[in-house]
């Protein structure tokens, strides 16, 4: 493996190019979960679309914090309690603009609630890198 790809995918990074780039991939595998699980929840188990779009969000958070503090991001200058409870309030933020969003893009709007959820994963996944990024995982904190 060159060292260019072992950097990337292996090696801990504080490069911002690398952290995104992993967190796209983790970010990624947290909206497959969140994305089917929204699906399911509304579709099968008959759910009004934003409770399953509440469930289906909080167990994408859970994936994505897990993977992030391995691979992402490492360690951060907190002790794990207080690391998760950071990275949980900035994940609900991200929820609100998600349940908002959604909200608005499928009752104001009129846009399909699956296509919603894929317009609102774009703007909450920014919040929340950028979040984790510079305010729990800053090495300068």
């Amino acid at each position: 493996m060159n060292k260019r790809l072992k950097d990337i995918l292996i090696n801990k990074s504080d490069k911002l190019v690398v952290q995104l780039l992993r967190y796209t991939f983790v970010g990624g595998l947290a909206f497959i979960v969140d994305f089917g699980l929204l699906f399911m929840l509304t579709e099968f188990a008959g759910l009004y679309y934003l409770a399953s779009a509440t469930c289906s969000f909080i167990a994408g958070l859970l994936v994505n914090y897990y993977i992030s503090t391995i691979w992402v991001f490492g360690s951060s200058p907190y002790k794990k309690g207080m690391e998760f409870l950071l990275f949980a309030i900035i994940g609900i933020i991200g929820l609100g603009l998600n349940d908002v969003l959604i909200w608005v893009f499928t009752e104001k709007v009129g846009i399909y609630y699956m296509l919603s959820k894929l317009l609102t994963a774009v703007l909450v996944y920014l919040w929340n890198f950028l979040g984790r990024r510079y305010l729990i995982f800053n090495k300068e904190n």
